[in-house]
């Protein structure tokens, strides 16, 4: 974030807060455009982060929504339906019914195992419309569908009732390893070729994840340039050729994101220093934080040249000793007051603290537009409230 923005930010809205850039989000994904395949298409995962949805739709091709709510968030912001990809391992009847009956322009759903291919099925001959499926193909856990099933299902599917759009195949995050990559795209690429030829189903669109990483810390080693040229050799040279979707959270809206804590306590404590902050783990997670062991990249406002270089150990605001942020950071001359603002939060860290812990508020939502003007996409929100039931 650029400083100007930070003491806009400071002066208006009270910390902590999470602020999500528009531009950069845009720009990246320009970035990963210009780096793939010509003709693959773009599919976000909203539960990365489900408040840059408006923003980022016009610029990808499909959306991944995994939940009611998140089916919902869709509706009522006027999300084009045609992109949507209704997935999700639980998918209830009534949610399925109703998009099925009242939401027919959604672009497909994933089928995770048999119960839900044949529910869908149902909704599709009941309601006269036919539906598009994509086939989870498993990757050795609880999500989708195991060989011999898919199978199955392409040898018998009713063909006026839905229609069977391709293979989805996703086996994790954070993957560094192109070697891992190779393994999980000659398998794939097999398996289409032995359900066009064995059972003579074409598959026209093949939906992968591939787990690309995000550098969260001052330690990782990632040439992106060089991942992804590689990566994009081997989504070229598969022998199986169909439209090619990238499925990608994290990937495309980590560097978005900046969450911001103030200061607001300093002490010393046995020989160590220890910088208490507004904010906390319940607001913040990376994905291989280790018990605050690593340092994410960070920032300190106001920024000080000068002044003594303290290592201090940055802790939040809960009651229980897990919730450190950072241990010995190095900062110049650090003041209660200060901000300290956390780079690449745009990707889950707002969803995956333990929110209600201590019955914190949740964090405000700020948006920087495309022209540099802050909006709030949510005012903070209390937590403590419960029914008075006796």
């Amino acid at each position: 974030m650029k400083n100007n923005q930070i003491e806009r930010i400071l002066q208006d809205y009270p910390t902590p807060l999470y602020v999500f850039d528009i531009n950069i989000l845009k720009n990246r994904v320009a970035y990963l455009r210009s780096r793939l395949p010509k003709g693959v298409s773009l599919c976000y995962a909203i539960k990365a982060n489900t408040f840059v949805v408006n923003d980022l739709c016009p610029k990808i091709e499909k959306l991944e929504v995994c939940s009611p709510g998140e089916m919902m968030l869709c509706l009522e912001n006027g999300v084009d339906l045609s992109k949507v990809v209704v997935s999700g391992v639980y998918k209830t009847r009534d949610f399925i019914e109703k998009i099925v009956e009242e939401h027919s322009g959604v672009n497909c759903f994933t089928v995770e195992s048999i119960q839900q291919y044949e529910m869908l099925t149902d909704f599709a001959k009941k309601y006269s419309k036919k539906i598009s499926l994509l086939l989870r193909l498993t990757s050795g856990n609880q999500f989708g569908l195991d060989e011999e099933e898919i199978k199955k299902i392409v040898s018998t599917y009713d063909k006026d009732a839905v229609q069977i759009n391709g293979i989805q195949y996703f086996s994790g995050t954070q993957k560094t390893s192109l070697k891992r990559i190779k393994k999980e795209l000659d398998y794939a690429d097999a398996f289409l070729s032995e359900l066009e030829q064995n059972y003579g189903f074409k598959s026209d669109e093949f939906e992968y994840g591939p787990g690309f990483p995000v550098a969260y810390f001052d330690t990782d080693k990632f040439n992106e340039e060089e991942y992804l040229a590689e990566f994009s050799d081997l989504i070229s040279s598969m022998n199986y050729k169909a439209k090619i979707t990238l499925e990608i959270g994290r990937s495309l809206v980590a560097d978005c994101g900046n969450y911001i804590t103030k200061v607001v306590d300093l002490k010393s404590n046995k020989g160590q220093n220890y910088a208490i902050v507004d904010g906390g783990m319940n607001h913040i997670t990376y994905f291989g934080q280790s018990m605050a062991m690593k340092h994410p990249f960070h920032k300190l406002y106001p920024e000080r040249a000068d002044g003594d270089v303290l290592n201090w150990n940055i802790c939040g605001s809960l009651c229980t000793v897990n919730d450190i942020l950072m241990k010995n950071t190095p900062m110049s001359d650090l003041k209660i007051g200060d901000a300290i603002v956390f780079e690449k939060t745009g990707a889950y860290c707002m969803t995956e603290g333990i929110s209600l812990f201590l019955s914190r508020d949740l964090p405000q939502i700020l948006l920087i537009d495309e022209n540099e003007n802050i909006i709030s996409a949510r005012e903070a929100v209390e937590t403590y409230k419960i029914n008075n039931v006796k």
